[in-house]
């Protein structure tokens, strides 16, 4: 079977092929014991390890389990990643360093600094869905982020693993953010706050709307549309509370 796609379908691909390649080569080395994406057996452990997390849950998430999914054994998998923790945050910065590769490319290609920000909006709301191939990491790493994004930093080694620089994708991505707000208006006096609050309230809106309705105002119909339309309202409505000069 031969299949057909637009200039634009290709270009689209290849971007995000180059955005994963990008976002491997950016990680951290502290995370892992064995760089995982030179291996054909640490691609493994990423991808199926991602998949198993997003099925079973990360309490109920193993080695174990994964080695049997994979055909490996524990110590196979121990070789590469210290425990299952290092692992999440492994796959959560491997996002974080996926969206941050996005925003440069809308920083490049949009120049007003309100227009970057409403499409940075979209970024973090709609997961990508491509009809390229069925295994789409970017879009599994959203549901990942969604469900299991705040047990990273919810810890008590969260001030060790911060001096090890393992939430460094996070920050770098808040603080491009925060500079375009600052762009915008310069006197807007909390703009890490804001960037921080405004990702973390698109993660748990969308949780809620799924499973604790009454916690939100979105129904199931042009869904994701209502979550950008409140994000810009708490966005551009805290920038505006302070004169731009």
């Amino acid at each position: 079977m031969h299949f057909q796609y637009d200039s634009i379908t290709i270009f689209a691909f290849i971007r995000k092929f180059n955005m994963e390649q990008t976002a491997f080569t950016k990680m951290n080395e502290k995370l892992f014991l064995k760089k995982p994406d030179d291996f054909v057996l640490g691609r493994k452990i990423i991808e199926n390890g991602l998949l198993l997390i997003n099925k079973l849950g990360y309490e109920q998430f193993t080695f174990k389990k994964l080695a049997s999914e994979i055909h490996t054994t524990e110590a196979g998998i121990y070789r590469y990643f210290e425990n299952k923790h290092r692992l999440l945050i492994y796959l959560i910065a491997l996002y974080w360093n996926i969206i941050d590769e996005k925003v440069q490319v809308i920083s490049q290609t949009e120049q007003e600094p309100e227009k970057i920000l409403e499409e940075i909006l979209h970024v973090l709301v709609l997961s990508s869905n491509s009809d390229l191939d069925s295994w789409n990491m970017e879009e599994e790493l959203h549901k990942l982020i969604i469900w299991e994004g705040a047990k990273t930093y919810h810890t008590r080694n969260v001030n060790d693993d911060n001096q090890n620089q393992l939430f460094k994708p996070y920050k770098d991505l808040c603080a491009r953010i925060s500079n375009i707000i600052i762009e915008l208006n310069p006197h807007y006096p909390f703009p890490h706050s804001l960037v921080s609050s405004i990702i973390e309230i698109s993660h748990s809106q969308k949780h809620f709307r799924e499973h604790l309705p009454s916690l939100t105002d979105f129904n199931e119909t042009k869904k994701d549309e209502q979550l950008i339309s409140f994000l810009k309202t708490v966005l551009f409505g805290s920038i505006r509370e302070y004169p731009t000069s």
